[in-house]
């Protein structure tokens, strides 16, 4: 898949711009601040449907402007399409493929793989586990649409089996007498969420099975084999049987207001040898760690758009060297990158490359 034009209107702190694009790398130079990761993030919305850091939409749009707009022409093997963002205060963000709106945008996710590396993957280190769940999701949803449905019907699940037992608990005084319909309802809710968690559980397991080895290679290739790195997945479903787990804990989770058992409490290990690297890593490690994670997502989904943002820092100057060799090779294909520095960017770029400078949110080549 490659992004051979883009379109951008209000968006954050570009107010316009036309760019078109190398078929291998493209990069941004500029100070922070003036929007390079902006524009790496109107790439990213084209892919996702959304942000990959405001949630809301509408604060993705130019200050005192009352619309935004972010339109990209792409080509997959000999085929164009165009793809339309749509963002106006007030208003259903609008999302199309072609002139054809989409009634879902959940339709859209897996149309146009993408994977990106920002200094916000270091959340996946330091905060809590439903961050490397999300990485997870994030890869299997763009080759397996089934995933994303069925996650998305679980968490919907889970959200009124939560909220069940929060009014339960406000309601009942006696804990250990349940009321029948309460308790069926509960057993309806639960005989929903088991399969698809073990659905869920299922596809994980299986995309860290694959994954790791592709992960473990290029950090050795970053590192120069100086490390040892792993990745464990855990998950309450390796050693109980959630239809017989839910029965057991009702009347805790109703003390609890939450749900206990199921694939929302998995845990994705990240380890240094035998370590935990957020206790035994250096600066350095870390960022190779995940440096590596990523490039295996995008290599595991087979050339997607790579969009690199401010990747160099924390690095000593052999693993930079290694990285560039690593995005340079035939692994990879279209590739966005930012930097403050020059230098980095032209040690990097090969014979199919473009250079844009970004100042304030005007974009030049």
């Amino acid at each position: 898949m490659i992004l051979k034009h883009l379109s951008i209107l209000n968006y954050k702190n570009i107010r316009e711009a036309e760019l078109s694009f190398s078929d291998k790398i493209n990069c941004f130079v500029g100070l922070n601040g003036q929007g390079k990761t902006n524009l790496l993030d109107s790439i990213y919305l084209l892919s996702f449907t959304k942000s990959a850091f405001n949630a809301t939409d509408s604060q993705n749009i130019m200050h005192e402007e009352g619309m935004a707009m972010v339109r990209g022409q792409y080509e997959n093997n000999g085929q164009e399409m165009t793809i339309t963002c749509g963002l106006k205060r007030g208003v259903k963000k609008q999302f199309r493929l072609g002139q054809k709106d989409y009634q879902r945008l959940i339709d859209h996710i897996g149309l146009i793989p993408l994977v990106m590396v920002s200094p916000e993957d270091s959340e996946l280190i330091a905060e809590g586990s439903d961050e490397r769940r999300r990485f997870m999701d994030i890869v299997i949803a763009q080759y397996n649409k089934e995933y994303l449905e069925k996650l998305n019907r679980y968490n919907a699940l889970l959200k009124q089996r939560n909220s069940l037992l929060k009014t339960l608990a406000e309601r009942v005084e006696n804990l250990c007498e349940l009321p029948s319909e309460d308790d069926q309802l509960l057993g309806v809710l639960e005989e929903q969420m088991t399969p698809l968690a073990e659905y869920i559980f299922a596809e994980r397991t299986q995309f860290i099975g694959k994954f790791l080895p592709v992960f473990q290679d290029l950090y050795k290739e970053i590192s120069d084999h100086k490390e040892q790195v792993t990745l464990r997945y855990i998950s309450q479903l390796q050693d109980r049987n959630l239809a017989e787990a839910y029965p057991k804990t009702r009347q805790r989770d109703m003390i609890l207001g939450w749900t206990s058992q199921g694939i929302h409490k998995d845990e994705l290990e990240m380890q240094l040898g035998e370590y935990p690297l957020k206790r035994v890593g250096s600066q350095g490690q870390q960022k190779t760690y995940l440096m590596a994670m990523k490039l295996a997502q995008a290599v595991y989904l087979g050339k997607p758009i790579l969009l690199l943002d401010d990747i160099f820092d924390k690095l000593d100057a052999e693993r930079v060297q290694r990285i560039v060799e690593i995005v340079n090779s035939e692994r990879f294909g279209q590739i966005f990158i930012t930097d403050t520095d020059r230098q980095h960017l032209t040690q990097i770029v090969g014979n199919e490359h473009k250079i844009f400078h970004v100042n304030n949110g005007q974009i030049t080549q």
